[in-house]
């Protein structure tokens, strides 16, 4: 289970369509364009942060055509990595506990928020002290 015993709460990834939880902790909303049909109360997101979705350039690229999924990923962590400031209030929440990663998207496998949240966990990962007993 990826990520499930480290420093910081666990990230988890969900539809905008979804049923809020309990388990869900803090909830972002991480695309650039709001859900369609979506209410602001009904997504109980503590920020809309916009900038970290891949630009309107990168997502019309995209088109969610799983062809270009590989691509699609180089060049979405190139732009998170251009702008740590998008991302930044992400890993501090992360850190503080659980997570909950709101997108849009009907493809759950290939959407940027999986991009994201791997991402996210792998900048967890090399902040996490080092065990020495592992």
């Amino acid at each position: 289970m990826a990520g499930a015993h480290r420093q910081g709460g666990l990230i988890r990834l969900k539809r905008a369509y979804d049923a809020v939880e309990a388990t869900d902790g803090e909830r972002f909303l991480v695309d650039r364009l709001w859900p369609r049909g979506m209410r602001k109360e009904s997504l109980h997101v503590v920020a809309w942060l916009r900038e970290v979705a891949p630009s309107a350039e990168l997502r019309r690229w995209f088109g969610h055509d799983p062809e270009r999924w590989a691509e699609f990923q180089q060049r979405y962590r190139a732009e998170l990595d251009r702008n740590p400031a998008s991302w930044q209030p992400l890993l501090e929440a992360a850190s503080r506990g659980d997570i909950t990663l709101v997108y849009g998207a009907k493809d759950t496998q290939h959407n940027d928020a999986v991009v994201l949240k791997a991402y996210l966990e792998a900048r967890l990962a090399a902040e996490a002290p080092s065990d020495p007993d592992s």
